[in-house]
Order: structure tokens, then C-alpha cells, then sequence
């Protein structure tokens, strides 16, 4: 899809929410965070200095416009906040498709 070798990277503010998101009751939500969980075994881990003060949308919206990153993404509101600063979201389009907003450089 980008015709170029990539390097996926999980922030810390993300993988405390997963892990948090993994101790629900709602069995549908557990286990698409253990599955999220354990795809990001594949991640370069990206520990933040500040990620305790900023919310996990807060954090991908900073690291995504400092580094000129694209993120993936499924959730409807950080895609609109991405979009205002112009980071190219990737994402999850009808189950199977994979599928980008906004040009890479």
C-alpha cells in the first residue's frame, strides 16, 4: 500500500490503555484489546516521558505531528483531529480492507 518498508511503533500512553481495556467485563472489548495486545508484541515499544499528563489521543496526536507520522486508526474522533493537522491516518475500512486518509511523503 506505501511501497516502502515500515516500522510500527506503540506508544506507552497505548499499551496502558490496552492493558487496562483488557480487564473488562465486556467480553467483545477484552478480547479485541488482548488481540490489539498481542499484535503489538510485533512493535517497536516508545516509552514517553510525559504520557502520564496527556490523555492517549493527546499523545498519538504529539508524536504523529513532531515525527511527520502517519497513524493507524480506527477511532472516528482522533481521525478528525489528525486530519485538521494534516496527518495521514491509516485504517480498517469493511473488515478486511486497509485503506489511508492524506498523502505520506
Amino acid at each position: 500500500m506505501l511501497n516502502r518498508n515500515l516500522e510500527f511503533i506503540l506508544l506507552s500512553s497505548v499499551k496502558r490503555e490496552l492493558e487496562m481495556l483488557a480487564t473488562k467485563d465486556f467480553p467483545k472489548i477484552r478480547r479485541e484489546a488482548l488481540f490489539a495486545l498481542k499484535l503489538a508484541e510485533k512493535c517497536k515499544y516508545v516509552p514517553l516521558e510525559d504520557d502520564q499528563k496527556l490523555t492517549t489521543d493527546d499523545a498519538i496526536v504529539k508524536v504523529a505531528e513532531n515525527w511527520n507520522s502517519p497513524v493507524f486508526t480506527n477511532d472516528r474522533q482522533l481521525k478528525l483531529r489528525l486530519r485538521d493537522i494534516s496527518v495521514p491516518v491509516i485504517y480498517v475500512r469493511q473488515k478486511s480492507r486497509l485503506d489511508i486518509d492524506g498523502m505520506i511523503s
